[in-house]
């Protein structure tokens, strides 16, 4: 094979006149390399059949053929791996170096075209014919292309290095065109196929122009080249520059005495930073407050500001984010393992997962915003497990879990962080947690969303609206970094007990997912799974230590709690736990105990609640209603009582304005139906007086309409309420009974009651599939349209008293 090289030193080899071209030549293949006509060409041999060939053509007329090969991979091309047009040339020189190859001078004559082949063994000969120029003639457009050729070519010469100046003399003095075209194409360093177009054009008008289209591009090659190195070099100085200075800051710092600890601080940070993907406009700010912090010395007041802020920087999770794991199956199985039963809430949270795999999808597929998608909001009373759904939903998604409580924050501050000009100034907590976090993509649990407050410090609940708005929070900016900061990743889950104090434009942005209160049989299951094992590891004990019967459980949930959540249950449980742990802890615990119902009565003391409706109900105008509020459902007595007078109403008990016209509403009802046997003068002769008792608590609402209503009645008819019966429901003018809300609270409360009626409006009847169906079989429940069902199914029926006066 032939390879370009160059020649050392060589003995003289005289060169015969040119002859004409015989029939046949031995042909060289070279790789990489095109010759053209009336030039020297230097080459290296190395194969044994490309140096046989020199030494018989040495022996002879010394002329040969060279061709280019289509193909430089291959080591020994065939006639199927060559162009067709090549060169004709004599061996001018030869030298033999002392790795056994030759370096041979070959001055090159005309163009050849191959037109077959003669030999190809030992080496390749092949028959040639001579393929002149055409066109030669000196017309005014190939004077133009020589002239832009020879300027263009000028130009290239005096920006590149490879390329001597003697050759721009050269250039100037030839007046062919054909040879100036064959000395510019063998200088210029271009590829091989382009080499070889020029070599096979024929036509010196064409060749020109297409030699001034390459001069040309690589003139511009070499411009772009010039400039890049001028920026590269710019930048060098620059550095060295900076380099000069940083030093000579250094020295003077040692010399003050200050500086091996400012160097080490600065130098910690500055490479920290540098192991960050900062976005752009944070590393710019970054890199400013690091120079700042250069050049202030230790004792200024803003160094340590500085030095907080780029520590903060430094700190948060700008691209670290965790994997998540969409496998709904995963989920479903963590949900059911961490949490009994609420199976509408375990659907509706993976209803939301599984939007968000869905979406997970699009995004990559259309550019969905999908990062942040909806905010979850669980609501219910507490202890009802909304802050560990949360913890669950994080563990089956496999994110870092962080709690925020927001409840009693009145400081705006406190969510946007202060500015910097404050002493004392720090990040809000949305970035504290995301620092405790160490992600870009946690679950932030959000609790007591509908107990932040505003006072002359701001409004935090307005803030909130930019941390949890998927349209705004990608970039949240946080009053200390003053950055932007993308939150468009963080999956928010906030808790609440009511939707009532949750400003309107916040509830619009979250997904409300309601939990309602447990019975009694769920509460028994939850704390055989869950609390009694968690309080016996608590309490240092071992379920070889002590047991509870279902039994003891029972009498804990009725005697000694009366709640929508178990957290006091939990917490009694924990009370007999901790009693036994001292038993144990003073050596009288001789062998394990089992809890059972008279032994709870024993550790506890005293029952704390009592089933009071037989005992409140046993007089007339005494009524149970049932009420809704944001720790569940309760059971409410609503007294009603009469006394001489001049037709007054009187209501205590702390009563809403809503409230208060339901009185008024069910009043104005029994006395448009008066009983059967009351005097027509009665009302203007006796006061009335309606009295809700837990006076301290607050009141309102209009689901008390038809307790009221049944109160008065039985007052006035002298016939006692059912003790077993309670109800809800508003009520109208004209008797009707209109639906309310938060029935199944409403219905554990009574459960827990001991009630074993109620009495719910008809348009209520739809709500009952939300209730268990277990305690849906323990209850009798009347659906009633208006107030008469209601009596009816209410009042203890007893023979009315013809002619008796009341009051």
């Amino acid at each position: 094979m032939i390879e370009v090289g160059t020649p050392g030193e060589a003995r003289q080899i005289e060169v015969p006149t040119q002859r004409e071209l015989p029939e046949a030549l031995p042909l060289l293949p070279l790789r990489d390399t095109v010759c053209f006509p009336e030039t020297l060409v230097p080459l290296a041999v190395g194969q044994d059949r490309s140096m046989a060939l020199v030494n018989d053509v040495l022996g002879g007329d010394r002329m040969i053929a060279l061709v280019a090969s289509r193909n430089p991979e291959v080591e020994a091309p065939g006639p199927e791996d060559l162009y067709d047009v090549g060169v004709a040339g004599v061996v001018a020189r030869m030298l033999r170096v002392p790795d056994g190859t030759l370096r041979i001078l070959v001055q090159t004559t005309q163009r050849v075209r191959i037109t077959g082949w003669a030999s190809t063994d030992p080496y390749l000969v092949a028959n040639v014919e001579e393929l002149p120029d055409t066109g030669t003639a000196q017309t005014p457009e190939v004077l133009a292309l020589m002239r832009n050729v020879q300027a263009t070519f000028a130009n290239i010469v005096e920006a590149v290095p490879y390329l001597p100046e003697e050759l721009l003399t050269a250039i100037a003095n030839l007046d062919d065109p054909s040879a100036l075209s064959h000395l510019i194409a063998s200088a210029l360093r271009i590829k091989t196929e382009e080499k070889q177009e020029l070599l096979e054009e024929t036509d010196v008008a064409k060749r020109l122009r297409r030699l001034s289209e390459i001069l040309a591009r690589e003139l511009e090659v070499v411009a772009l080249g010039s400039r890049i190195q001028s920026q590269v070099q710019s930048e060098l100085d620059r550095g060295q520059r900076e380099f000069v200075l940083r030093q000579q800051l250094r020295a003077i710092q040692d010399e003050l005495g200050e500086g091996d600890e400012m160097a080490a601080e600065a130098e910690e940070l500055r490479q920290q930073l540098a192991a960050l993907e900062l976005p752009e406009e944070a590393r710019r700010q970054a890199d400013r407050e690091l120079a700042r912090l250069e050049r202030l010395p230790p004792a200024a007041a803003e160094h340590g500001v500085i030095r907080s802020y780029l520590e903060w920087i430094v700190s948060l999770p700008w691209n670290t984010r965790t994997e998540d794991n969409l496998d709904l199956g995963h989920a479903r199985a963590v949900l059911d393992e961490d949490h009994y039963d609420i199976e509408q809430v375990k659907d509706r949270i993976l209803e939301f997962l599984a939007v968000r795999k869905l979406k997970d999808g699009q995004r990559r597929a259309d550019d969905d915003d999908g990062h942040g998608g909806s905010i979850l909001c669980l609501v219910g009373p507490p202890g009802v497990g909304k802050t560990s759904l949360g913890r669950s939903i994080a563990r089956a998604l496999g994110r870092r879990f962080e709690r925020i409580s927001v409840g009693g924050v009145r400081d705006e501050a406190e969510i946007r962080g202060h500015r910097r000009t404050y002493i004392g100034a720090m990040p809000g907590v949305i970035i504290r947690a995301l620092r405790d976090a160490g992600s870009r993509n946690p679950l932030f649990m959000i609790d007591e969303i509908d107990k932040m407050g505003a006072d002359y410090r701001g409004d935090p609940a307005s803030a909130m609206l930019e941390v949890l708005d998927p349209e705004q929070n990608a970039s949240f900016r946080d009053h200390y970094l003053d950055l932007p900061f993308d939150l468009s990743e963080v999956m928010f889950v906030t808790t609440a007990n009511t939707l009532d104090t949750i400003p309107g434009p916040l509830l619009d942005r979250m997904e409300i997912i309601q939990l309602t209160g447990y019975t009694e049989e769920e509460k028994l299951e939850i704390a055989k799974r869950y609390l009694v094992p968690r309080q016996i590891r608590r309490n240092g004990l071992t379920r070889g230590r002590i047991s509870f019967s279902d039994a003891a459980l029972r009498v804990v949930i009725a005697d000694y709690t009366r709640e929508a959540g178990v957290r006091g249950l939990e917490r009694q449980i924990g009370t007999v736990c901790r009693r036994v742990a001292r038993q144990a802890a003073e050596g009288t615990l001789t062998r394990r105990v089992a809890i059972s119902a008279p032994r709870v009565r024993e550790l506890l003391g005293r029952r704390r609640y009592f089933s009071e409706t037989r005992r409140r109900t046993a007089e007339p105008g005494v009524a149970t209603g049932l009420a809704w509020t944001p720790v569940g459902g309760d059971v409410l007595f609503v007294e009603a009582s009469a006394m001489p007078g001049s037709g007054k109403l009187t209501i205590t008990g702390q009563l809403g304005d809503v409230m208060r016209e339901s009185a008024q509403a069910a009043l104005s009802y029994v006395r448009s139906h008066p009983p059967e046997g009351l005097e027509t003068d009665w009302f203007a002769d006796h006061d009335l007086h309606v009295h809700v008792p837990a006076g301290a608590i607050p009141k309102d609402g209009p689901s008390a309409g038809i307790t009221i209503a049944t109160a008065l009645s039985s007052l006035l008819r002298d016939q006692p309420v059912r003790a077993d019966v309670a109800m809800t429901g508003e009520i109208t003018l004209t008797g009707q009974v209109l639906p309310i809300g938060g029935l199944k609270e409403k219905v554990l409360a009574a459960q827990r009651a001991g009630i074993v009626c109620v009495i719910a409006p008809e348009l209520n009847a739809a709500d009952v599939e939300e209730i268990p169906a277990h305690l849906v079989a323990e209850l009798d429940f009347r659906f009633v349209e208006r107030i008469e069902e209601v009596l009816e199914a209410a009042l203890v029926p007893r023979p009315a008293l013809a002619g008796r006066r009341r009051g």
